[in-house]
């Protein structure tokens, strides 16, 4: 009996560590497929880019890639759910290291005058964006992500400006929805013509952007009615 008790405790133990490995295949698998999805997209444009192609360039068959995705809708959004966390955290974090609401507001502007640098996922986007357009069902999703992502932003924005005693004249998700169009649009031109808008002219216009909505009057004064 004490025999049988041992190989069964080693057998759990083998068991579970055969789950990690399987486990750390599987997040190994679907991080290649999703870098190679990122590769594609900006390489092919979103609509021509062909399953085979995503996992071929992972290093898989078409097996490999529905077995991790439904398909290359699937996975652009999981692209676009990971590249919104680490906006989300690195913007709390930026925040975070500060007390002071000022000093908060500051450092979100410095951040994100100098976050926008992705441009793989800003062409990869607005591609999305174009499809999603053209059908119903990406639309409805793209738009459901859309808005709790600027709920997110809005509410730490909301919170700065609230201990600072100061309001916007626009609804927080809308300047959080503006804050990533100026941002989005500005990145497209300084890919099309980098001679004309440098590097160094989007993150200055992006500064005065930021100014523009957020150097706002006193919360009472600011109300808009209704």
């Amino acid at each position: 009996m004490p025999g049988r008790g041992k190989r069964s405790r080693g057998g759990a133990s083998l068991s579970a560590r055969s789950r990690t490995r399987q486990s750390d295949r599987t997040r190994a698998t679907r991080r290649k497929l999703l870098d190679a999805a990122k590769r594609i997209f900006a390489q092919d444009g979103f609509e021509a880019a062909r399953l085979e192609d995503i996992a071929a360039g992972a290093g898989y068959t078409r097996g490999a890639f529905y077995a991790n995705f439904k398909s290359k809708e699937d996975i652009f959004f999981a692209l676009f759910e990971e590249w919104v966390r680490e906006r989300i955290e690195s913007f709390t974090s930026a925040a975070r290291r500060h007390t002071d609401p000022g000093e908060k507001l500051v450092s979100l502007r410095t951040h994100y005058a100098e976050l926008a640098t992705d441009r793989r996922l800003v062409l990869i986007s607005m591609e999305f964006k174009l499809f999603a357009l053209r059908h119903p069902e990406a639309h409805a999703r793209l738009r459901s992500r859309h808005r709790r992502i600027r709920a997110s932003f809005g509410k730490l924005f909301s919170e700065i400006m609230g201990a600072l005693g100061r309001a916007i004249p626009i609804d927080y998700p809308a300047a959080s929805a503006c804050l990533g169009a100026v941002s989005q649009g500005l990145l497209l031109e300084n890919l099309l013509d980098p001679k004309t808008l440098s590097d160094g002219d989007v993150r200055h216009v992006l500064g005065l952007f930021f100014d523009s909505i957020f150097q706002a009057l006193p919360m009472q004064a600011s109300r808009r009615a209704g």
